[in-house]
């Protein structure tokens, strides 16, 4: 998938206003998801995403941060300055697309590096790590 593909995908599953919204909260969503995954995963997670994105996560140095999905929103509305309600439709949205973007696999193998409670976030509702 394309970059410009990416986030024509979230700024429609998001409802903003501009492509720059768009690409705002994709920076943030994907910054907090790279701090979340161990180096490794994060560099193959990216390898099957646009390369704008795969630069965000090859940098990751959070090591697998394990932290539940409360956290992980509340750090993506503190990345936003959007309320934590606003921030699980922000998450939602780049998430559900990247799991659209990736393959199975990779989706699980991100899962798996994840807390439960997660997979929601990726559209996955009935997947567990």
């Amino acid at each position: 998938m394309k970059y410009e593909e990416f986030v024509a995908r979230v700024r429609e599953r998001g409802e903003y206003d501009s492509a720059a919204e768009a690409q705002q909260v994709i920076s943030v969503v994907v910054t907090c998801l790279a701090e979340r995954l161990q180096p490794d995963e994060a560099r193959q997670l990216g390898a099957q995403l646009p390369t704008e994105l795969r630069d965000a996560l090859a940098s990751a140095v959070g090591g697998g941060l394990r932290v539940g999905v409360t956290e992980f929103l509340r750090k993506v509305s503190d990345g936003t300055g959007a309320t934590e309600r606003t921030a699980e439709w922000d998450a939602s949205a780049v998430l559900s697309t990247i799991a659209e973007a990736v393959t199975g696999g990779e989706l699980n193998d991100v899962l798996t590096q994840l807390p439960s409670g997660y997979a929601v976030l990726f559209g996955r509702p009935g997947v567990t790590g």
